[in-house]
């Protein structure tokens, strides 16, 4: 949908002003001029060719236009004998961006993934779409424009556009360019579709707004002079046009409407006699047998007609399908007078076409197949395509990145799980990373390579550009990601070298060819040195040579290889590691050739420094050494060497992989082979992972593994076949799919792990068909020899053989019951075999049955499902044949070659394929591309489906419940609604990059299998179709439920096409029903009941709760009776015990439940697909049930402040605009904050981490909920006093969690909604605070509403539906009735995620797909949706004229709904396009909360990052009220003057916090990296330097940041793994870190060079390190700094330093016992420790141990001097350096903070996962602790 301010249309040349041309380009011969006719200024393109002059909107290197209109209309006249040319750049809802082009230069439609070519066909329409005389050539029509072209005004539809040719969803419109030469008055874009010709006076006379009419506007009109008619003087065409016979694959002029062309049989062509007694047969055949009807009325106008044969169904197109009833209405009862012909006793009639208002509801109310899309790609078993020589690891060791043929596949090694990369149209020949991983570039092959720079995180395309080489084999990236070379061929066989500028391309810039040069040197491999983009290192044939780019121009050196010039080199790599002494240049290369040597080249120098080659013979001859010598151990070639294919070096050893299959490492001097991997095919590529932990390898063969060092053991990745795959078979009871290629294997693959578990080759025979026997296992396979042979899988031998087929085997199946198997030659011959014992045996033969001349396949030979039938193209490829399958008694045979009467060639059979048993229907692809479904008992054509693809269809298949059709053709699959109800009646998907062999459903339906240059596995998201509730008879006691069902089919076929369940998505529909119904339950009420809500008096009777669709409990008070849905309604009733059951002891607990049923669990035990439906983050820390609290009022720790907002909450913050209160949750903790002093307060009741938040209206109470604690076996919900905030009540119901709360209009009920695994409402009474009533819903509710103006009545909203609740009230007792709507179709399965009450009698919810539908509570329909949202909608508000809508695209939008009334009244002619968006704000995360003021002018929004936002719409502002880390929180830190905080997370941010208001004050991001650890730099007596922070990253950079300027100063690279602790020297002139290795490097903080790296700690990651002063020589060490650091690994160093002096001295290494504990030191406490600020001598450890204790450690006495017993592990330490105080933080969810010495203290609670982190501020005062991503302030008070 268009913005507000492109409606109802828009002016693009006024609105762009292209006179001015600043927002526009023109090149060429463009000028203004007047052009008579028309009265005005056009524009004028003219050049010797398109392109030469051109008009491009906008200018380039400008915004895109982003236009959202749905019509693009174009007005212009082509220039007569000239061509031109147009191109829209539109973009995609997935960010791609396609070129729509077309032009009358173009003969014929083409088409690729982003490019659409459209030829332009300018002439009449007799000699374009409409019947033409035969002969007549289409291509006569393509060329340039006639000389009377007339100004046109062209309507492109470009949502249809794309969808219908790429299957993609359209999101604006980005860029144009027009091309000479033409003449161009203006363009426009709208979502209104205007009609020309149409006046605004006419269209109020004859109100014809009521049938979709709107008139032109005056901008968009041509002048018509009095008298004349607009179509005589102007054209008007439309694409895709609607309901038209033009071929879709041209732009032309159409029909005119109502024009009929008829054509005289006379002028038929010439027949043969043969041909002419098939046509006879066509009553027989087609001809549907007559039914009585009524004479159909007189219409009121001259129906319009067509030629068609007798009784011949209409073909349907993909785009233009009938209900089958049309068709038979019209064939029977539209017919005309036969006309009077002699061409072989044909006649031809004319038949009426449907009715417009038909079709136009079913246009409407039907837009295309759901879910849209209905495939999405799980997994690809492959690997390869162009070649098998790529496969990168990235930077996090754990995922591998390798093309399989057109597509980029990315593996998780330790999951499995795969991600795709797709946009390549042919098969993928180079892919390259850049240093950090963070950007992909890959090559297609073929004469037209193309480029893609992919951002790899996100999958997203950042470009796509012309490599031009005509074949680009080989890529290479820079460190920085800003270069990219490249080598290929041009068109001559020349090697070409290109060299790309992509810095600008994350910014939305272009790739840029910085060089290029050709060269007749031979390259085999490039790359760009690691040290400088401009600098290249090739290696090829008797050459190894470095290039260098200067001055835009690409040039090269040779290197002199001396006796070694004629050596075939293949591949080179770079050293690694790097030394501080050595320049960035002095590098070694090593190079490899297939004659096994290996040269050391002298970069610096440019020379060969030495020479080795390796040996395959025996070990000490593995390698030879020859600094200058030509060979070594035997001369040049004395013996054959090891081919080496690849090379690859890291800092301490070097792999190779060989032609003779062998991956070897090697130490660098390649002394000896260290590990060595055989593989059965020569390896293609090596490569070591970042972490030289791992080396991947490929093989030719196509397979991919890679040898994990430290296990000594190869893990196999990938297997695929060396060819295409030609066919395959499922096993539903084993789990196995066998697969056939060209490679000569049979392959057998698990279906649920699709790891390869069998590999069949046989000697000298090719395989061509296989089979599984569907229950035994058994695979049956048939060669070209014309075998056909079983094997059994169990035991892996060979049953039997079969010798009855003398030709290649071309169909192999089995009966779906597994007792009979078949088999087909090329000679024609069909053998049935009995398999009912494992070893089967020969029936019967039959010759010369099957076709010949057909193609083999897959779905050559078909059996129906309950294998009564056999069906199968022959005896010619004209015919299909149905047999007996028991005995091949021939039953029909149908002649394909009749059925198409307007075709010159006979049409031939391809595949066949049965529908389900109940359909007796089977389906048959023929030559034409057409589909024809044929009756299985008579032959007759039912109806058929065309075009299907573009070339023949390779393969078809039905599901098991005969909904959806699979079809494969060219290298597309497609999925078709097998009824074609839609508009758009299938899917199109791509990836195969050649022709797709075999598409089927997996045995579950739940997955879709389609082969062909690999095996695609694709995840089918269609829902199973729901059956309806079993029959039961009609009794008394269960007359409410017959009422209702009575009540629906009572209204028959009348009432669907008013149902509010097929509600149009962009049009109003009419009410889900005239009135409200009428319900007969004659035996409750009275006749004439107006309430949607019923009730009764016996619904808890025995025979009652055993009626039809009921489920009950078993109790016999059961208070809940549900009935399953009856078509589209659905009844709940839920009625309280009696008065006498419920009373109680008054000594009852408060909130005891009066009344609660359970109904048996839900079958919805799934989280459903909605973000808003809350889901506790994963803790494995439990609170305990006791611990030692302060006692009340002598608390030493209170919480001063909360940093952060729980953004995993749902609806945890509340506002109340008139009384100013303002709460939010940040994990257990409610805090409240005074918006005007920020001051906070905080309530602690909870334990756990709180769901959501519900504030009366009054502002007096609020209600807080959370997960159960550890002991309880409900969750909480807390009643809150506002005034004092005390906890009030206390709440027990719900098992799991709370979803949603609300209270009513007068805040006398409390409504809570359990989560989908509760699925209980219920409501309590806020006086009492008592349960009234509860009830157990069938499916996931998200959320729950009072309305506004009535207290009894509240709504939910769900899966699918939308429940209306109203609330009876008698004295005591609460009466619960619901009526259940579920969504309109139109929808699909969606969840209805959100809600809010409007106006009077308004309703508003949102689903997960982005839509608002608007219900009228009245009647509890709905009439209106619209999309408003590309994602799911979670939040919704109304007030006044205004909607707010917050989704998890992070918008927040405001509309404008003020016209809903009249909208609500108008009923079907309300249109979606009254509602307007306002305005709209992008912010920082998903939505999840929001609270505003009466008019939605200013409010609160939270979102998922953990940030608070205060809206202002009139000022259009969003400000960062509340903020805080989304994920963990790694490191906290005060400043040394204690005015600010630092705090980083693993999101990657640094952030300093002002302590005074605890705002924040600056944020330093950086992508794509964890930020670990940090530290302020102490104060400087003898300076005024500016404040500092250093932070160290998990990518083992340090960066320091200057708070007061906010920029980042140094950033340094002395660690190789991710940093975990970091501190500065007490002068601040050092930087001390430490990393995951266990490596302590020291670095300068002025010049970021590392100074010193000490190794004592290596092998285990450094916890903490922390330095202070003393006595320069205390200790007996001279220095002014004392420092430690600790390990995982439970020890702890002591150094003393003179930084000055470049001195550091161990002074003590602490090691302390522990029990044996796993392996994994990560899954243990961390071991902590710390200098005494009381004592520097003593030093203070924690960790794990014999015992829970803290040791205190005397440096002088080298001993423990004192222990102290601890409750528990602690995860976290920190000593006051004012006060003897010590906190400890425990993985319990305690904070202790302890007096030492003694020991004495106490814990505090707050928080709800394990306290990570603790720090004391310099002066003591203040302590900030951290859980997960809360982080918590704390004061000491005095004493």
């Amino acid at each position: 949908m268009a913005a507000a301010w492109q409606r109802p249309y828009l002016n693009i040349f006024k609105h762009f002003r292209v006179q001015d041309w600043k927002r526009s380009a023109r090149e060429g011969d463009v000028v203004a001029l007047t052009d008579p006719r028309l009265k005005g200024p056009v524009y004028r393109l003219r050049g010797p060719v398109p392109g030469s002059s051109s008009l491009q909107l906008p200018r380039p290197g400008t915004r895109s236009l982003r236009l959202h209109g749905q019509f693009l209309y174009l007005l212009f006249r082509p220039v007569s004998c000239k061509h031109f040319l147009v191109h829209l750049d539109v973009v995609t809802e997935d960010k791609q961006v396609v070129r729509i082009s077309f032009s009358s230069l173009f003969k014929e439609f083409k088409s690729t993934a982003t490019w659409l070519q459209f030829p332009f066909l300018c002439g009449e329409p007799e000699a374009l779409g409409c019947p033409r005389a035969p002969g007549t050539s289409r291509r006569g029509l393509v060329g340039s424009p006639p000389v009377d072209t007339r100004w046109t005004c062209l309507v492109l539809d470009l949502p249809s556009i794309l969808s219908l040719y790429l299957s993609r969803r359209y999101s604006h419109l980005k860029g144009v360019k027009l091309c000479s030469s033409l003449l161009v008055k203006n363009l426009f874009t709208s979502d209104l579709l205007f009609h020309p010709g149409v006046t605004s006076s006419e269209a109020r006379q004859g109100d014809l707004a009521c049938h979709g009419l709107t008139p032109m506007p005056r901008e968009m009109a041509f002048p018509v002079p009095k008298g004349q008619k607009w179509h005589d003087l102007y054209d008007y065409i439309r694409f895709p046009s609607e309901g038209s016979k033009l071929p879709y694959n041209s732009i032309q002029k159409s029909c005119p409407g109502g024009q009929v062309l008829e054509e005289p049989v006379h002028q038929l062509p010439q027949l043969t006699k043969a041909v002419r007694d098939r046509l006879s047969l066509i009553h027989q055949i087609t001809s549907p047998k007559a039914k009585p009807r009524r004479r159909p009325g007189l219409p009121k106008r001259i129906p319009e007609l067509q030629l068609t044969a007798p009784g011949s169904p209409r073909a349907l197109s993909a785009g233009d399908q009938e209900p089958e009833e049309n068709q038979r209405a019209q064939s029977a009862g539209a017919m005309g007078q036969p006309r009077a012909g002699g061409a072989g006793g044909i006649h031809v009639y004319a038949q009426r076409r449907s009715r417009p208002s038909v079709r136009a509801h079913q246009r409407d109310s039907e837009e295309g197949l759901l879910p849209d899309p209905i495939l999405k790609l799980k997994m690809i078993i492959g690997f390869g395509g162009s070649s098998t020589k790529w496969a990168l690891w990235t930077q996090d060791n754990d995922t591998v990145v390798y093309p399989c043929h057109a597509v980029i596949v990315t593996l998780q090694i330790q999951t499995g799980e795969q991600r795709f990369f797709m946009g390549h149209t042919e098969k993928v020949s180079a892919l390259a990373f850049n240093g950090s991983s963070t950007l992909l570039a890959s090559a297609q092959a073929g004469p037209l390579s193309v480029g893609r720079l992919w951002d790899f995180p996100t999958g997203t395309c950042l470009s796509v550009f012309r490599t031009h080489v005509c074949s680009l084999l080989s890529l290479s990236f820079s460190y920085s990601g800003s270069i990219l070379c490249g080598v290929g061929k041009d068109g001559h066989g020349k090697t070409v070298v290109v060299v790309w500028n992509v810095a600008q391309v994350t910014r939305g810039g272009e790739v840029v060819v910085l060089a290029k040069a050709h060269t007749d040197v031979d390259i085999q491999a490039l790359k760009i040195a690691f040290f400088d983009d401009t600098r290249m290192v090739s290696c090829g044939r008797d050459s190894v040579r470095l290039w260098r780019v200067r001055s835009g121009a690409l040039r090269s050196c040779p290197v002199p290889l001396g006796h070694y010039h004629s050596l075939d080199l293949t591949d080179l790599a770079f050293e690694e590691g790097h030394t501080a002494q050595r320049e960035p240049e002095d590098r070694t290369l090593f190079v490899c050739s297939r004659s096994g040597h290996i040269l050391e080249v002298d970069y610096k120098r440019v020379c060969v420094r030495s020479v080795r080659r390796l040996l395959p013979s025996q070990p000490q001859q593995k390698a030879g050494s020859s600094p200058g010598a030509p060979g070594s151990g035997g001369g040049w070639f004395s013996g054959p060497g090891i081919a080496i294919n690849s090379i690859s070096i890291s800092s301490t050893f070097c792999a190779t992989g060989s032609e003779d299959g062998y991956l070897r490492l090697w130490p660098l001097d390649f002394s000896a082979v260290v590990l060595e991997a055989e593989h059965q095919a020569p390896v293609s590529c090596v490569c070591i992972s970042p972490d030289s932990h791992r080396v991947l390898c490929t093989t030719a063969a196509g397979n991919l593994g890679y040898l994990d060092i430290q296990a000594q053991h190869y893990h196999t990745l990938m297997h695929s076949h060396g060819d295409s795959i030609l066919a395959f078979s499922l096993d539903g009871v084993w789990k196995q799919m066998a697969t056939l290629s060209q490679d000569g294997t049979i392959r057998v693959w698990n279906l649920v792990s699709m790891q390869q578990l069998y590999d069949f080759r046989a000697a000298e025979e090719a395989p061509c068909a296989v089979a599984f026997h569907p229950s035994q296992q058994v695979l049956a396979c048939g060669f070209d020899s014309g075998m056909v042979r079983t094997f059994s899988l169990a035991a892996s031998h060979l049953l039997l053989e079969h010798k009855q087929h003398r030709a290649a085997i071309t169909g192999l199946t089995f009966s779906p019951d597994g007792n009979f198997m078949f088999s087909s030659c090329l000679q024609g011959t069909l053998a049935l075999y009995s398999c009912k014992a494992q070893e089967s045996h020969v029936l019967r033969v039959l010759g010369n049955v099957v076709a010949r001349d057909a193609e083999g396949g897959p779905d050559a030979l078909v059996v129906s499902g309950d294998s009564h039938l056999l069906a199968f193209v022959g005896p010619s490829k004209y015919v299909v044949t149905v047999m007996e399958a028991c005995s091949l008694d021939e039953l029909l045979r149908v002649d394909i070659s009749i059925l198409e009467l307007n075709s010159m060639a006979l049409d031939s059979a391809g595949r066949v394929c049965f529908a389900p048993v109940p359909r007796g229907e089977l389906l048959v692809s023929t030559s034409s591309n057409r589909i024809l479904v044929l009756d299985v008992k008579t032959g007759r054509l039912i109806r058929e489906v065309s075009p299907v693809h573009k070339l023949s269809c390779s393969s078809l298949m039905l599901s098991r419940d005969g909904r959806y059709l699979l079809t494969a053709g060219d290298r597309v699959i497609k999925v078709w609604d097998y009824q074609m109800r839609f508009h758009v009646n299938f899917q199109v998907y791509i990836g195969h990059s050649e022709p797709v062999r075999q598409v089927g459903f997996t045995p579950d339906q739940r997955q879709v299998l389609s082969v062909g240059d690999a095996i695609f596995l694709w995840d089918f998201l269609a829902l199973p179709e729901e059956k309806p509730p079993p029959a039961r008879p009609r009794s008394s006691e269960s007359s409410l439920l017959l009422g209702v069902s009575d009540f629906v089919s009572s209204k028959g076929s009348s009432e669907k096409l008013r149902d509010g369940s097929e509600t149009p998505r962009h049009t109003a529909p009419l009410p889900l029903l005239p009135s409200p119904p009428c319900l007969d339950v004659t035996s409750v009420h009275q006749e004439g009941c107006q309430s949607v809500f019923s009730t009764s008096d016996q619904e808890e009777e025995a025979d009652e709760a055993g009626s039809r669709g009921m489920v009950a409990n078993g109790d016999k008070d059961a208070s809940v009776l549900v009935m399953e849905p009856v078509r589209n309604e659905e009844l709940v009733v839920v009625r309280p015990r009696g008065r006498q059951e419920s009373s109680r002891s008054p000594g009852g607990s408060a909130n005891e439940p009066r009344k609660e049923t359970r109904s048996p669990m839900s079958q919805f035990s799934i989280r459903p697909d909605s973000y808003w439906h809350f889901t506790p983050r994963f803790k494995a820390s439990v609170l305990p049930q006791s611990f030692s609290s302060p006692p009340a009022g002598r608390e030493v720790l209170k919480l001063k402040a909360v940093i952060g907002y729980n953004g995993n909450g749902r609806g945890n913050m509340v506002w109340n605009p008139d009384t100013g209160f303002f709460a939010y949750t940040c994990g257990c903790l409610i805090v409240v904050v005074d918006l005007h002093s920020g001051s906070q307060s905080h309530w602690l009741g909870h334990t756990e981490e709180i769901s959501t938040l519900a504030v009366s209206h009054d502002a007096q109470v609020l209600a807080s909920a959370s997960g159960k604690r550890e002991g309880d076996s409900h969750c909480q919900i807390c009643i809150w006093s506002i005034q004092d905030g005390v906890c009030t009540a206390t709440l027990f119901h719900h098992k799991t969690q709370v979803q949603a709360m609300a209270f009513s209009r007068d805040d006398r009920f409390l409504a809570t909604l359990g989560d989908y695994s509760d699925q209980t409402l219920a409501l309590w009474s806020t006086y009492t605070y008592e349960l009234l009533a509860s009830t157990c819903l069938l499916w996931p509710v998200h959320n729950v509403a009072f309305s506004p103006l009535a207290h009894r009545e509240l709504a939910c909203v769900g899966k699918g539906s939308v429940m209306f609740w109203l609330l009876e009230q008698q004295g005591a007792d609460v009466n619960l009735k619901v009526h259940r709507v579920p969504a309109p179709d139109i929808l699909g399965a969606v969840e209805m995620t959100s809600l809010c009450y409007g106006a009077e009698a308004l309703l508003y919810s949102g689903t997960n797909s982005g839509q608002i539908c608007v219900w009228d509570t009245e009647t509890n329909s709905c009439f209106m949706t619209w999309e408003a949202d590309e994602g799911e909608i979670g939040v919704l508000l109304c007030g006044h004229d205004r909607l707010l809508s917050g989704s998890n695209t992070r918008r927040l939008r405001l509309w404008a709904v003020g016209t809903m009334q009249e909208l609500r009244l108008e009923g079907p002619r309300a249109r979606s396009s009254s509602v307007l968006l306002e305005d709209e704000l992008t912010l920082d995360g998903t939505i999840v909360s929001a609270a505003f003021d009466d008019s939605l002018e200013l409010g609160i929004v939270g979102t998922t990052a953990g940030t608070l936002w205060y809206i202002n719409w009139a000022e259009s502002t969003s400000i960062r009220l509340i903020s805080g880390h989304k994920n963990k929180v790694t490191e906290v830190s005060f400043s040394p003057e204690e005015s600010h905080c630092a705090t980083c997370g693993e999101d990657g941010s640094l952030r300093v916090w002002a302590l005074g208001s605890v705002e924040l004050v600056v944020q330093f991001q950086v992508l794509n990296q964890s930020c670990q650890c940090l530290a302020w730099k102490p104060l400087i007596p003898w300076g005024a330097e500016n404040q500092h922070v250093v932070a160290g990253y998990s990518d083992g950079t340090i960066r320091v940041f200057s708070i007061s300027r906010t920029e980042m100063e140094l950033k340094m690279h002395p660690h190789a793994l991710a940093l975990t602790a970091i501190t500065y020297s007490t002068d601040g002139e050092m930087i001390l870190s430490g990393g995951k290795d266990g490596l302590v490097a020291v670095s300068s903080s002025r010049t970021g060079m590392t100074l010193r790296v000490l190794h004592d700690h290596k092998g285990s990651p450094i916890t903490v390190l922390q330095c202070c002063r003393k006595q320069y020589q205390a200790f007996g060490v001279e220095g002014g700094d004392l420092w430690l650091a600790s390990s995982s690994d439970r020890r702890v160093s002591v150094w003393a330093a003179d930084w000055l002096k470049d001195t550091c001295e161990l002074l003590d290494w602490l090691s302390f016992p522990a029990p044996a504990g796993p392996e994994d030191l990560s899954s243990l406490p961390p071991s902590l420790a710390a200098f005494c600020p009381w004592d520097p001598s003593t030093l203070v450890y924690v960790g794990f141990g014999v015992q829970k204790e803290a040791l205190f450690y005397s440096l002088h006495q080298k001993q423990v001097v004192e222990k102290i017993s601890l409750p528990f592990f602690a995860t976290s330490l920190s000593l006051s350096p004012a006060a003897p105080f010590m906190a400890l933080g425990f993985g319990e969810r305690l904070l202790r903070l302890l007096r030492c010495p003694g020991g004495s203290g106490h814990d505090y609670s707050g928080h709800d996962d394990a306290v990570q982190l603790c720090c004391f501020s310099p002066s003591g005062r203040l302590l900030l602790t951290a859980s997960h991503s809360a982080v918590l302030l704390w004061e000491l008070r005095a004493g």
